[in-house]
């Protein structure tokens, strides 16, 4: 089975217990580590049972996720990956090969009405708008193997953020807090591996409102 690289991957073997809601979730946050996500699909008739889509917006992005995740156990079944036959409509269109000249054609207008709109304004009149706040430092404590999470968003299940964190070398367990949707437990072996995982993953979005924000838990 040739089939050319392609910005959408095809899986199969997906564990068709899963709600849609919580599948789309669940892959969403597994691949976006691997670049901006533009769609996922994940129908839940007959014929799509234990299948999904996932699109990219980058070429790379598609591979490096083909690559790196093929035959990851996602709920306890190994994710089968591949190049979906042919590109989604979305990447269609974005690439224009739907013709949507009238479309681009409004496009430019509105770039050139920008640009021309900006050429107006005073020149000291450029910096007006307040910089853009540094990285946003969460405070932390001292360094231990065991990170503390918070700012999650309702959705957040146990299986969402193992699958985040056991990349990382010495992932030992995830822990929910009953009763607090937004907060969690990530413990690993040592100080070490916690850091690591915690430097890659600050600021991570499981949904596209809520960044996470992950710092070292209270001894």
């Amino acid at each position: 089975m040739d089939i050319r690289p392609s910005h959408t991957i095809y899986i199969n073997n997906v564990n068709d217990k899963i709600k849609k809601e919580e599948l789309k979730r669940s892959l969403y946050a597994l691949f976006s580590q691997f670049g901006q996500i533009i769609e996922i699909v994940a129908l839940k008739t007959m014929k799509m049972r234990g299948q999904a889509f996932v699109v990219f917006k980058e070429l790379a992005a598609a591979t490096n996720a083909l690559r790196q995740l093929q035959g990851f156990p996602f709920y306890n079944k190994p994710m089968r990956i591949q190049y979906a036959k042919t590109d989604s409509d979305i990447i269609a269109k974005m690439r224009g090969t739907y013709g949507d000249k009238e479309k681009k054609k409004e496009k430019k207008k509105k770039a050139q009405e920008q640009a021309a709109n900006a050429a107006k304004k005073p020149a000291n009149a450029v910096n007006t708008q307040p910089a853009p706040p540094a990285t946003v430092q969460v405070p932390d404590n001292p360094p231990n193997h065991i990170l503390f999470l918070n700012n999650l968003p309702e959705e957040t299940n146990e299986m969402m953020l193992s699958m985040l964190f056991n990349q990382f070398p010495g992932f030992k367990e995830v822990r929910l807090v009953p009763g607090k949707h937004d907060i969690a437990f990530v413990e690993f072996e040592g100080e070490a591996q916690a850091g690591v995982a915690k430097d890659a993953l600050q600021g991570f979005r499981i949904t596209a409102t809520c960044a996470m924000k992950i710092t070292y838990a209270k001894k």
